[in-house]
């Protein structure tokens, strides 16, 4: 999502324009732009990205307080 902002933000695009080429509202593209990232699909940051030429990628990770710490990863060996 940070990417999109920020190629919203380098091309010197107002939001009404970026949301006219992502297929959105300009209201939607607000959202976007502050970071309300749960109002968005996972398909529709997918498509917006393509349009603007960006290369989606998806990162899954656990939530940083399953993770393990590194003296719990020797102490579990």
């Amino acid at each position: 999502m940070m990417a999109l902002q920020g190629w919203v933000k380098t091309g010197g695009k107002t939001q009404a324009e970026a949301a006219r080429l992502f297929g959105i509202t300009q209201p939607r593209m607000s959202d976007l732009m502050r970071g309300k990232i749960g109002l968005f699909s996972l398909d529709a940051m997918m498509d917006m990205a393509t349009a603007a030429g960006l290369e989606p990628h998806v990162t899954l990770k656990k939530p940083r307080a399953q993770r393990r710490k590194p003296a719990e990863e020797l102490a579990a060996a």
